[in-house]
């Protein structure tokens, strides 16, 4: 791959940020740039070629630096979180219990037979997704409290049991890779607080700060490249490596200057680079040669709505209970996945993406719904939950 391809695919990258623009109406940044990368890639133009040893190895990257962000979301340091987890993974209990089965369904249906891995799908939540929207309207009552500890749960959970769900045959692999990156997430969370109560840490940042070093940047690529590299040792995805270094930057607390290189080198450079590759590797004319996978993507769109919707029997109101349905990190983890290792039927990726973004409109009209209900409130100062602390500068 030359320079010119990569100035290419970060241009063309450029129409997630305008599709996003508007504040009514926009999409999420990572949609635009999925459809970018289906408009250059083997749907239509075929000026990138997504099978380039470099484009895919920058992808990958992205991918783990992608999920690090969606990890970090996850307010698990946030003390009004705790009271609502009880309620939050009773109503993941309830979603998972009808996914299973709505899963099978779909997937006898489909004649794919990758029924627990659309169980995983219905059942998921994306935090990256659904805590902007709570922060921004500044939601903060009981149901959103417990809407956010269901999708944190869900999130997580979803992570962790997809590639056992896509991989069945090799789930035994696949659980000494989840223990292995686990375990060494856990050995890097322990040594970095310690280093925290020594004072080192602090003392690195201040370091940082004043000679421009960008140290913190540094030590949270190296973890997060270190833990997908063992991801990749081990037969695991760099998804779980990056939500992993995420949910450890989470619990530790992301300073604003952190926060703000990561969001370049993430929300800049290679994140648009994934997204981009995501869509130029897909075929969506197999959609049209295959109708049943259009079917599919139908099915597992309104399996998604229906079982979140079902949280409205436990007393969350409607709006809550579909947004907490907004998905695309798991969505887009499975197909990357199933491609790589030939998992997947041809154009199944494709309805599993184009159900994640339909899906969104129907978020969408969740979110508004949870504004407009919250509308007394949005006069007061947003009491939302942060999304991973924010102790330094």
């Amino acid at each position: 791959m030359s320079l010119d391809v990569l100035a290419l695919v970060l241009a063309v990258g450029l129409v997630g940020p305008l599709l996003a623009a508007p504040k009514r109406r926009g999409v999420p940044v990572a949609v635009g740039e999925i459809l970018a990368g289906v408009l250059v890639g083997r749907t239509a133009l075929r000026w990138v070629d997504p099978s380039s040893a470099v484009l895919t190895f920058l992808a990958q990257a992205g991918f783990a630096l992608i999920m690090l962000v969606a990890g970090s979301h996850i307010p698990v340091r946030s003390p009004t979180l705790r009271p609502a987890l009880g309620r939050g993974v009773r109503l993941v209990v309830l979603t998972s219990a009808l996914a299973v089965p709505a899963g099978l369904g779909v997937a006898v249906g489909a004649g794919t037979g990758h029924g627990w891995l659309y169980a995983v799908l219905i059942a998921s939540s994306s935090a990256a997704l659904v805590m902007p929207v709570v922060q921004d309207a500044g939601l903060s009552s009981s149901p959103v409290l417990v809407m956010t500890a269901q999708v944190a749960v869900a999130d997580t959970a979803a992570i962790v049991l997809l590639p056992l769900a896509e991989q069945p045959a090799r789930a035994g692999r696949a659980v000494l890779g989840v223990l292995a990156v686990g375990g060494a997430g856990l050995a890097v969370f322990l040594i970095v607080r310690e280093l925290r109560a020594r004072g080192g840490q602090q003392w690195l940042h201040r370091l940082s700060r004043r000679r421009n070093f960008g140290l913190e940047l540094r030590e949270q690529l190296i973890i997060v490249f270190g833990l997908a590299g063992i991801a990749e040792a081990t037969g695991v995805s760099v998804m779980l490596a990056g939500f992993t270094a995420g949910l450890i930057l989470a619990a530790q607390g992301e300073p604003r200057r952190l926060a703000r290189q990561l969001f370049a080198v993430a929300d800049g450079f290679l994140g648009p680079v994934f997204f981009v590759w995501l869509g130029a590797s897909l075929d969506l004319k197999e959609l049209i040669d295959h109708p049943g996978m259009m079917a599919l993507a139908g099915a597992l769109v309104l399996a998604t709505v229906v079982v979140h919707a079902a949280a409205r029997l436990l007393g969350q109101p409607l709006p809550l209970a579909v947004l907490a349905g907004a998905q695309l990190g798991v969505p887009v983890a499975a197909v990357t996945i199933g491609q790589r290792a030939g998992l997947l039927r041809p154009g199944e990726g494709a309805a599993i993406l184009a159900a994640a973004l339909i899906g969104l409109a129907v978020t969408a009209w969740a979110a508004d719904r949870a504004k407009q209900d919250a509308s007394p409130q949005a006069a007061a100062p947003p009491s939302a939950p942060a999304a991973a602390g924010q102790p330094g500068s």
